[in-house]
C-alpha cells in the first residue's frame, strides 16, 4: 500500500511538472477518470465471491458505530448552526462533516478480510452505513448551507441509486456465479489476495487525482495544511471510536474499519454537487490518512502472524 500511494504520487508529479508530458496527461485523464470505478466494481465483485450470503446479517457492533456516526455527524451540525459558522470556518467543518457522513468504504471488507476478521458482517454493515447516508445528507446539508436547495427524497433516491450500481449490481454477479458458474467461481477466489491487488492498483490512481485536486485547490497552502491536520486527527478518532465500541463485542477489527474507512470519493463528490467545492479537499487528504493506518495496521498484522 504505500508503495501504491508512492508510485502513485511520483507519476501525478511527472506529468504536472515534465511540460513533455502535459498533452499525454490531458488525453490520460478522462481514461483514468472511467477506469477507477471498474476498478471498484472488479474488487466487489471478487471480494462477493468469497461471501457466504446466509452469513449475512446485522449483529450488536453495527448499531453502536452506525449511532456513533449520526452523533459525529450531528455534533458537527449543531456546532455550524448553533454557532453561525461562516467564511473559512465553515469550509473547514464542511471538509470534517463529508469525511464523518460519508458511508464506510467498499474496500474496507477487502482490508478487514486480510486483518482476520468477518468478512460477511463488513460487507453487511457496508450496506447499512450507505442507507444511513441516504438519510442524513438530504436531513443535514440544506440545515447547515441555506444556498443548499436539497429535497429529501430526490437526494435520498440518487444516492441509493449510486449504492445500487457501486454495491448491489456487483453483489448479484457474485451470487449468481458462486451458484451457477462454479468452475469459474473456483477460479476467481482461487487467485491469491486478487481483490487487494487491485485495490492495491487503484489506490495508486486515485492518490494521483487526490493530489491533483489538492494543489489545484484555489486557497492558500496554510488552509489546505488545517484541512489536512483536522483530516488526519478525524481520521485516528474515528478509528479508535470503533475500535473502543468493536472490543465490547470481540469485533475490534471489523467496528475500527467500519467507522474509520470511508468511502472517500462519495464524499468528495457530495462535496462538489451539494458544498463549497474547496471541503472535498477534506475527504481527499483523508483518503491518504485512512490508507497510511491501514497500511500501519497490516504490517502489524503481518508482523504478529510471524
Amino acid at each position: 500500500m504505500p508503495v501504491a500511494m508512492l508510485f502513485g504520487t511520483a507519476v501525478y508529479l511527472l506529468f504536472a511538472f515534465v511540460p513533455a508530458l502535459d498533452g499525454v496527461g490531458e488525453t490520460l485523464e478522462p481514461f483514468f477518470d472511467d477506469i477507477l470505478p471498474l476498478f471498484m466494481f472488479l474488487i466487489l465483485f471478487i471480494t462477493f465471491c468469497k461471501v457466504d450470503f446466509h452469513a449475512m446479517r446485522p449483529v450488536g457492533w453495527h448499531l453502536w458505530v452506525g449511532i456513533f456516526q449520526v452523533l459525529f455527524v450531528l455534533i458537527i451540525s449543531a456546532s455550524i448552526i448553533v454557532f453561525h459558522i461562516i467564511g473559512d470556518n465553515l469550509i473547514l467543518l464542511e471538509a470534517l462533516l463529508t469525511c464523518i457522513i460519508g458511508p464506510c468504504a467498499a474496500a474496507a471488507a477487502v482490508v478487514t478480510a486480510k486483518l482476520g476478521g468477518s468478512l460477511e458482517q463488513m460487507t453487511t454493515y457496508t450496506f447499512l452505513s450507505n442507507f444511513i447516508t441516504a438519510i442524513l445528507v438530504p436531513v443535514c446539508f440544506p440545515l447547515i448551507d441555506r444556498s443548499v436547495h436539497l429535497d429529501f427524497w430526490p437526494a435520498f433516491w440518487l444516492i441509493l441509486y449510486k449504492v445500487c450500481l457501486v454495491l448491489v449490481l456487483p453483489m448479484l454477479l457474485a451470487y449468481i456465479v458462486k451458484h451457477r458458474m462454479l468452475r469459474f467461481h473456483r477460479w476467481v477466489i482461487g487467485v491469491k489476495d486478487l481483490s487487494f491487488y487491485l485495490w492495491a492498483v487503484s489506490l495508486a490512481m486515485v492518490t494521483g487525482v487526490t493530489l491533483r485536486n489538492i494543489v489545484h485547490a484555489e486557497t492558500s497552502v496554510g488552509f489546505l495544511l488545517v484541512i489536512a491536520a483536522m483530516a488526519l486527527l478525524l481520521c485516528l478518532i474515528q478509528f479508535a471510536v470503533g475500535r473502543y465500541v468493536g472490543h465490547f463485542f470481540n469485533r475490534t477489527q471489523e467496528a475500527g474499519q467500519a467507522l474509520g474507512q470511508k468511502n472517500t470519493a462519495f464524499a468528495i463528490w457530495i462535496a462538489y454537487m451539494y458544498l463549497n467545492p474547496l471541503s472535498s479537499v477534506g475527504p481527499g487528504c483523508y483518503i491518504l490518512w485512512q490508507n497510511c493506518v491501514n497500511s500501519i495496521e497490516l504490517w502489524q498484522h503481518r508482523k504478529s502472524a510471524e
